[in-house]
């Protein structure tokens, strides 16, 4: 039987996007894991792979009538697509004007974030917010997520989020910040770097089950509300990466590091947050090139 939901009269099949990133996934919390060329890499891709074959898995046998992945950590390449569930399309590559919430579009009707992370300057594990250059990043003056932001960009276009996994702290905000929200800690904070983690196996039955769950109450869920202004603030790495965020029509420099502009979508603020991480990571690398490691 194809699961429903209840829109404007009429029965729809449930079509479910999919957001996965890295640092959340189970058995992960090490850099060495996390960075293209690490000891660690190529196992923290299969765990990935693993944990998207899971909720992709618990969808369709909730009846889903598709799944697009999006594959939004660092690269966005890490997905192993031989090994990816075939009934998925899958985005990936970068960069992508949406970022994590690339490809999302009001024929969905539920969004799932995968392998999520705390934000910059949480106890979660390898917390940041989309770039491990920004010191912070805020949102009409909060301290904000990656799965809050790309909330707003899903909620732009009518869609909510159902299913986050990740650590306890994301976790956490996660249930305070979207209704009727499912989540599956996979593992407990111990640190930046460190973690107490459920099995690979565990993690991904829970994960099948939570997406399965999701997919069937897809109609009970509701969107997140869109503030009408969104005001973003970003401290980044160095006075030379401010001084180059500056640069962008509509951003202005508030403080030595921090930048500031006011948008009026969260497409907007997803387009400027990718420019800016590519300006601190530019700026990181001329700094170590002219100066060293100092």
């Amino acid at each position: 039987m194809t699961a429903t939901k209840e829109s404007q009269g009429r029965e729809q099949p449930v079509r479910v996007y999919i957001s996965i990133d890295m640092e959340g996934v189970t058995g992960i919390a090490t850099m060495d894991q996390v960075v293209r060329g690490g000891h660690g890499y190529p196992r923290s891709q299969r765990l990935m792979t693993a944990e998207a074959n899971a909720a992709i898995e618990g969808a369709f046998a909730a009846g889903a009538d598709s799944v697009l992945v999006n594959d939004s950590h660092g690269t966005m390449d890490n997905l192993l697509h031989e090994e990816l569930d075939p009934r998925a399309r899958l985005i990936f590559g970068t960069p992508k004007l949406d970022c994590m919430a690339e490809g999302i579009a009001a024929e969905h009707d539920v969004a799932m974030f995968l392998g999520y992370h705390a934000a910059a300057g949480s106890p979660g594990v390898l917390a940041h917010t989309y770039s491990s250059h920004f010191y912070e990043v805020r949102l009409n003056g909060r301290p904000v997520s990656e799965a809050e932001v790309n909330a707003l960009r899903a909620a732009a276009v009518g869609v909510p989020v159902g299913l986050l996994t990740g650590d306890d702290v994301i976790c956490g905000v996660a249930e305070k910040a979207f209704p009727g929200v499912r989540t599956v800690a996979v593992k407990v904070a111990h640190g930046h770097t460190a973690a107490d983690s459920l099995s690979p196996a565990e993690a991904r039955r829970l994960i099948r089950e939570a997406a399965a769950e999701t997919v069937r109450g897809a109609g009970e869920l509701a969107p997140l509300q869109l503030p009408e202004v969104l005001e973003l603030e970003i401290d980044m790495p160095s006075t030379p990466a401010a001084e180059l965020g500056a640069q962008i029509p509509g951003v202005r420099r508030i403080a030595d590091k921090t930048l500031a502009a006011t948008f009026a979508t969260p497409t907007e603020v997803l387009g400027c947050v990718t420019v800016c991480y590519h300006l601190a990571a530019d700026a990181m690398i001329s700094r170590m090139a002219l100066y060293g490691r100092r």
